[in-house]
């Protein structure tokens, strides 16, 4: 089975110069344009819809969670400018590849990922709910189902041996990173706990996110600074706990915390909205001073495009490397939405970043970066001659095609748009009480509420979580509507 781009998009993309993507951004569908030629060479990179081969999957080199972050990619994608032509395709993958349990462990990845591989598809479970993507048919997994089946089973992973808290990088004792406790994996798990706790209205995911939060800071990962260290390991006999991640500060890593520090700034109230205040501008300041261009404020990342060192040589990011800052972009347009005051900081950023990305969109048929780990080399652009899009954008086109340069790149294009009254994304992400339709299951991915960790059982929502729940959903919808009115007088 394969599926095609409508028939008059395919048209609509053919139609363009095959020397590179014009895009005016202060032209709406112009901006849209640019992100469908974007989507479209992103998307000519999957297999998984081919005969003979696993939806979900994209083909080797690139490991399984990034297939799941692509996949998030085109949810807001839809979300954002209403082009449908990637739905069916996009349900297809993340339904497969939440297995049989459910739980995104389906049996072809079950032995090999870590908290945050399954974390990846998680989040991507997690927009199609905020985002009011079409529901599977009922007999099919459920997309805030799956994301509270993988919650609980990270809540049952918490570990108070070790470091005194949090997730292992590993699921299983037989993997690498079985001694690590890492950033993404415990940042992942508390932007679930704080999304989960605005769209259902439970505050009991509040409190694991608020957990997680002061476990990070405990041992420093989250330094005062609001730099997110990338994990600590730990002595297997002893507990004992290294903070000795050297100097690796991501952008996916801030970007994961700064994202739920703002959902839990948009459901608290009085001291502790303030606190969260605090939290979400620390790591603004943190994204600042390290993922912009000192002049022109572009997205950068910032360990491998800065210059470091590694045995002798400038450190060039690896095939996983190559996609955080496109993460940090949506979850900084995220940002401005569930935290309104900081739209004002943030969207200079993107849209300097969507201008400088798109042109480097120029590289031809059979671009491909090479893989920094291996000396080998990511399989060949096959979308519109001239439109692959570069990993740098302080230079033009630089060769290092692959999936993750046309993902950061989609990013920065699409999220120009989040604010401009276009589509569902102008109403920003829904909830239960305010437009969600996903049906949740609380007690998914266990069958012993017990195991959920340190913390009680979710306990039930109550009327007045669910008035809470309702003010807020309104709050952030007046606050989205003044700023698209803004936008368009």
């Amino acid at each position: 089975m394969r599926w095609n781009v409508a028939v008059c998009g395919l048209m609509g993309l053919l139609a363009q110069s095959a020397t590179a993507i014009t895009m005016d951004i202060d032209n709406d569908q112009s901006v849209k344009d640019a992100a469908a030629t974007i989507a479209y060479g992103m998307l000519k990179y999957y297999t998984g819809n081919n005969t003979g081969d696993t939806p979900g999957n994209l083909p080797d080199p690139y490991y399984w969670w990034e297939a799941g972050a692509m996949f998030g990619a085109m949810v807001d994608y839809w979300w954002i400018t209403g082009d449908t032509s990637y739905v069916e395709v996009t349900t297809q993958a993340i339904v497969h590849q939440a297995g049989d349990a459910r739980d995104f462990n389906p049996a072809n990845q079950s032995r090999t990922s870590s908290n945050d591989d399954v974390g990846f598809w998680t989040i991507t479970a997690m927009m199609a709910a905020e985002d009011a993507f079409p529901d599977p048919p009922p007999d099919q997994p459920q997309w805030l189902a799956l994301v509270q089946a993988v919650f609980n089973q990270m809540a049952s992973r918490w570990d108070d041996l070790n470091c005194g808290g949090g997730l292992r990088w590993a699921i299983n004792d037989f993997q690498t990173g079985k001694d690590y406790k890492n950033s993404i994996s415990n940042g992942i798990f508390f932007n679930l706990g704080a999304r989960l706790a605005r769209f259902t209205g439970n505050s009991s995911y509040g409190e694991w996110a608020t957990r997680t939060w002061d476990w990070e800071r405990s041992i420093n990962l989250i330094t005062d600074e609001y730099d997110v260290k990338d994990g600590a390991h730990f002595d297997v006999t002893t507990h004992v706990c290294r903070n000795d991640s050297g100097p690796h500060v991501w952008s996916y890593n801030i970007g994961v915390f700064l994202q739920g520090a703002a959902f839990m700034y948009n459901v608290s109230t009085g001291a502790e909205q303030e606190i969260w205040k605090t939290r979400v501008d620390g790591l603004l300041g943190a994204v600042e001073a390290k993922f912009l261009t000192n002049d022109t404020k572009i997205i950068k990342e910032w360990y491998c495009e800065t210059g470091f060192s590694d045995r002798g040589h400038p450190y060039q990011c690896n095939i996983d490397q190559q996609t955080f800052k496109g993460y940090l972009l949506r979850w900084l347009s995220s940002t401005s939405q569930v935290a309104p005051y900081t739209y004002e900081r943030i969207n200079p950023w993107i849209r300097a970043t969507a201008a400088a990305a798109v042109a480097t969109c120029t590289g031809p048929v059979g671009a491909a970066a090479p893989q920094v780990d291996s000396g080998g080399i990511q399989p060949g652009f096959k979308g519109i001659d001239g439109t692959a899009c570069g990993f740098k954008w302080t230079q033009s086109f630089d060769g290092w095609a692959g999936v993750g340069a046309q993902m950061n790149a989609l990013s920065a294009v699409m999220y120009t748009l989040t604010h401009k009254g276009l589509g569902k994304a102008a109403k920003g992400p829904v909830t239960t009480a305010q437009g969600g339709t996903s049906k949740g299951d609380p007690g998914a991915g266990v069958t012993d509420p017990a195991s959920r960790g340190g913390l009680a059982a979710l306990k039930p929502i109550t009327m007045a979580d669910r008035v809470g729940a309702g003010i807020v959903t309104a709050v952030l919808a007046i606050s989205i509507v003044g700023g698209s009115v803004f936008l368009t007088i």
